[in-house]
């Protein structure tokens, strides 16, 4: 049996796991609002349409969660052979350094096609970097959690992606508010340098969470890997020959959760500020939308702790059951919610309030549930490729997807889409094993 960790080193395990996410998935998120309303028109300004664009910038944004699988192998195999703490600082450093550098891409009419091939090699690097970072940081609060508590461990990790939404677009908000940005102004502050200033800033933060991340020690259970002499040669390989049935599990099980976010997120917000006139959006002010979905963030604060407390309460499998067949029912409400005649502020506030609440009430328990499907010795590597594998199946494709369909359909239509992908995840949580009691240190 491994050591428990000390009371102090699971406190410095809940500040290192949550401060480093919440920079991941701040880089990640400014570039999600950027693709949205800078890219398109600084980046892929010869497109034949405002929705080809948008198109286009959409899928520099799936770049990601292609690289995201390809980073959750390399960095999984040096978690599982090397540690958990050194990976988290290379994987750190690798989503940083590239969110720094889009700050300092020069745009199409700078330097021609050069500009988004560019911007799409960094975010594939973006990819690379959270790929590693996630499960990573999942081990390090489930590795070293106390027992009967993993699921409220597991959350400071979860919690990362809405104080990163928080920061990301709450930053986006004082600088449009700043420099007067408005919808469709291409010559002003905002677009000329400004949206250049959150990316730049991640620098700080990254060396803030480089300085927590090397304080801590390696989690309990990878020295007891080490002490009994079970690391594999290949992760990898060993995942595929021996964990094969969990690792398909597990990208099932998150396929509906990243769907549901980067729906009522990535899309949402290119469907309320686009043009009402072409019958592609609702015409909402940029401001007047971010102000939006920086109140509504707070649901998903609100449904992380409120998942994870009832999971170790009443197990993994009822809380994520019960969970996604409230998300098919919201599904079914698109058509009502958004509908561009008859929708209000107050409808769409709903709309968005809901859906993250159900996006913390499913997200919330996955950085326990997914570690806990795979032997020690494989976890990171499992519970990494798992994760990242369903961001492609579930939020790459998306936006583009729902992009589309809104198009020729209406909202109903991407309702639909989100309530027959949570249907899979569904089926997927019914045949996956409760692990609400597993031990950790199982190889």
């Amino acid at each position: 049996m491994p050591q428990q960790a000390s009371a102090a080193e699971r406190a410095k395990v809940r500040l290192a796991s949550t401060i480093g996410t919440t920079i991941e998935f701040y880089d990640f998120y400014a570039y999600a609002t950027a693709a949205v309303a800078v890219f398109p028109f600084l980046f892929f300004p010869k497109a034949e349409s405002d929705t080809v664009a948008l198109l286009q910038s959409f899928a520099t944004f799936g770049l990601a969660f292609i690289a995201r699988p390809l980073g959750s192998i390399v960095f999984g195999h040096f978690g599982d052979r090397v540690g958990r703490k050194a990976t988290l600082v290379f994987a750190l450093l690798t989503m940083g350094i590239a969110t720094f550098i889009i700050g300092l891409l020069p745009t199409y009419a700078q330097v021609g096609i050069w500009a988004p091939a560019l911007l799409a090699l960094m975010r594939f690097c973006q990819g690379l970097g959270l790929g590693g970072e996630w499960s990573g940081a999942a081990l390090l609060s489930t590795e070293t959690a106390a027992k009967g508590r993993r699921a409220w461990a597991a959350m400071w990790p979860q919690l990362g992606a809405p104080f990163g939404f928080l920061l990301a677009n709450g930053f986006f908000l004082v600088l449009v508010t700043w420099l007067g940005h408005t919808s469709g102004d291409l010559e002003g502050a905002f677009m000329s340098w400004g949206w250049r200033i959150p990316f730049l800033m991640s620098a700080v933060m990254v060396a803030v969470g480089l300085w927590v991340r090397l304080s801590i020690e390696e989690t309990p259970v990878f020295q007891h890997v080490l002490a009994n002499d079970k690391k594999v040669s290949s992760p990898i390989a060993e995942v595929f020959s021996t964990a094969w049935r969990p690792l398909i599990q597990g990208t099932l099980v998150m396929v509906g959760c990243y769907t549901l976010f980067y729906l009522v997120t990535t899309w949402f917000l290119s469907y309320g500020i686009g043009s009402a006139a072409e019958g592609v959006g609702l015409g909402i002010p940029y401001v007047d939308f971010l102000k939006l979905q920086l109140v509504c963030i707070f649901g998903f604060m609100l449904g992380i702790p409120v998942a994870c407390r009832l999971a170790d309460t009443y197990g993994r499998r009822p809380v994520l059951g019960l969970t996604s067949v409230a998300i098919i029912i919201y599904g079914l409400s698109f058509g009502w919610l958004l509908n561009p005649e008859s929708f209000t502020m107050v409808s769409l506030g709903v709309f968005l309030f809901l859906g993250m609440v159900l996006m913390g009430m499913i997200f919330g328990p996955m950085s326990a549930i997914l570690p806990e499907l795979f032997p020690s010795n494989v976890r990171y590597t499992g519970s990494g490729v798992s994760y990242n594998v369903s961001s492609i199946l579930g939020a790459a494709i998306a936006p583009f997807i729902a992009t589309a369909l809104n198009a020729s359909y209406g909202p109903q239509a991407v309702g639909i889409y989100l309530a027959v992908v949570t249907v899979i995840s569904l089926a997927a949580i019914v045949w996956a094993p409760e692990t609400v009691n597993k031990e950790m240190h199982e190889i």
